[in-house]
């Protein structure tokens, strides 16, 4: 009892062990901790009277050190988090399983099917990928640590095995001196496992921690490298021909009083907006022509929540709790900010299982996008290009890995026709692997032309993530047919859906294109045809000076 009040005060590395130390210690041998632990504080008192602080910390000492003359009745220093090393069984690893510290363990909330086998078949593969796409990770590292993992597993079934065993032999009537031999190996096979599972869970969380780190593999006909190495796939129009002294998006709407970065910066910051008039007005047109296109290619209309869990964000690929992230996080809270409806729409379908026959599912949704933009600067900041906070129509869809490729095609070529439908000059761009980011296996990006920045600029994307997505949501489907063996049905496996996204409209963009591009010599600015019947018909936007 004496001891037991000891480590408790003195919260040393063992705290919440006390008394699984205690029950695994013979009575002579608990006897002994008391007495020696008496005979320090005494010889220390001698010398100087110490605090109490103190004497905990001497007793805390001259026990560790008396420690190595039990023989074998400690449970493992692994096992217990602390640095003394108590006899090891006589099975014990030769070599220890490398350690997962705290920080791991809180990254790891949830788990990511990666493919572990692929990456061990595959190390150098796995890695010149990697390297094609700047991302940092360690291919031989998450091989290595996987053969750990089955090396641990097979052990760790093995003992229970062995315990269900024995456990089955103690059933019946026996002799005393057989029944105490199988309860004395029963608490062997018990304590050994304990620290045979401590091991494996902390490989298990090393393994998540590094393979997540591993991006998706690469479209074959990616082009290796940086964004200037982007392949041009479409080129649709030419740029204007001005015959006046055209302006930048943000002087023609302020000329007609369309939007106020004055108040919004007072109210909420730099990169906020204020959308007023015909402006407005144009931001409720391009959402729903949009969904008017989108809906007639047989999507879902959706309107997504703007918080989700940083969970689900990590899932669809996003950290959003790392450094220079572009993610907004809610104090004290796991809820975060979106930055795209895709993520809500990835967590609708988590953890779900499809019939083939479902597939694809596609979806389209309105949402508002936050970003924090970290380390975004210069002119092509300015305005409404590059913002905290917009409205955008995203799609996403659900496929089986047969599908992904037509439909990522399907992707592209709808925003193509939208956007040549309002008659803006644009190219769509195959993009290179660094440019992909971790989830996208191919990536295609629309730049239209912005006169006033002289330069062409990003108003959409689609990408196909193939699996990347659904094994860290656990999103799968049932392939059609089954077992028909003796007459019984069986169901099918079931595999990893893939997923794709591309964006509809993003809409700030969309008006800068529309402002530089429309603008005439008179300051105002025509309205494409298709937006103005959901601006009631409205063709022009006047100034009202």
């Amino acid at each position: 009892g004496v001891l037991v009040a000891l480590l408790r005060k003195s919260r040393p590395p063992w705290k919440g062990h006390e008394d699984a130390m205690l029950s695994t210690l013979n009575r002579p041998a608990a006897t002994m901790w008391k007495v020696c632990g008496a005979r320090a504080l005494q010889r220390a008192s001698a010398a100087s009277p110490p605090s109490g602080l103190q004497r905990t910390a001497l007793r805390a000492q001259h026990i560790r050190k008396q420690t190595s003359s039990l023989a074998g009745g400690l449970p493992s220093a692994r096992s217990m988090g602390c640095s003394a090393v108590a006899a090891a069984p006589a099975t014990r690893l030769k070599e220890e399983a490398p350690s997962a510290n705290d920080a791991d363990h809180e990254r790891v909330k949830w788990k990511a099917s990666v493919d572990y086998k692929f990456v061990k078949d595959n190390v150098e593969l796995v890695q010149a990928n990697a390297n094609s796409r700047k991302a940092v990770c360690d291919a031989q590292l998450v091989a290595d640590l996987y053969s750990k993992f089955l090396q641990l597993k097979s052990e760790a079934d093995s003992l229970r095995a062995k315990r269900n065993d024995n456990a089955k032999k103690m059933k019946g009537k026996m002799e005393q001196d057989q029944r105490a031999t199988l309860i004395a190996e029963g608490t062997r096979i018990k304590e050994e496992l304990a620290v045979l599972e401590k091991d494996l869970d902390s490989v298990e969380v090393q393994l998540q921690v590094e393979g997540r780190k591993i991006p998706n593999l690469t479209h074959p006909d990616v082009p290796l490298g940086g964004e200037e190495l982007a392949t041009l796939r479409k080129e649709v129009g030419s740029k204007r021909e001005f015959d006046f002294e055209f302006r930048n998006h943000v002087e023609v709407a302020e000329s007609l009083d369309l939007v106020d970065f004055e108040s919004a910066a007072v109210v909420s910051g730099n990169k906020f907006y204020y959308l007023r008039n015909e402006a407005a007005l144009l931001e409720l047109a391009l959402i729903n022509w949009a969904f008017s296109k989108v809906l007639a290619k047989g999507f879902t209309p959706i309107m997504t929540p703007d918080l989700v869990r940083d969970t689900v964000l990590e899932k669809c690929g996003f950290q959003p709790r790392m450094t220079n992230t572009q993610t907004y996080s809610v104090l004290d809270s796991d809820l975060c900010l979106t930055g795209t409806a895709e993520i809500p729409l990835g967590g609708m379908a988590m953890d779900k299982v499809y019939s083939e026959d479902e597939l694809p599912i596609k979806m389209a949704a309105f949402g508002h996008c936050f970003r924090t933009e970290a380390g975004a600067a210069g002119a092509a900041t300015r305005g409404l290009y590059r913002v905290h906070q917009f409205s955008k129509v995203e799609m996403f869809i659900i496929s089986t890995p047969e599908q992904s490729e037509k439909l990522h095609e399907e992707l592209i070529s709808l925003e193509e026709e939208m956007f040549s439908e309002l008659g803006l000059h644009f190219k769509t761009l195959d993009m290179p692997s660094e440019d992909l980011g971790a989830p996208a296996y191919r990536k295609y990006d629309v730049e239209a032309w912005m006169p006033g920045l002289d330069r062409y600029g990003e108003i959409s994307s689609a990408s196909n993530c193939t699996d990347y997505q659904a094994r860290r949501l656990n999103i799968r489907y049932r392939k059609a047919g089954g077992d028909q063996n003796s007459g019984k049905k069986k169901k099918a496996a079931t595999a990893f859906v893939h997923t794709l996204n591309a964006t509809a409209v993003a809409v700030p963009r969309m008006i800068v294109a529309i402002l530089e591009n429309f603008q005439e010599a008179d300051g105002t600015v025509v309205i494409p045809e298709p937006l103005r019947p959901f601006m009631g018909g409205m063709e022009v936007i006047e100034s009202r000076h």
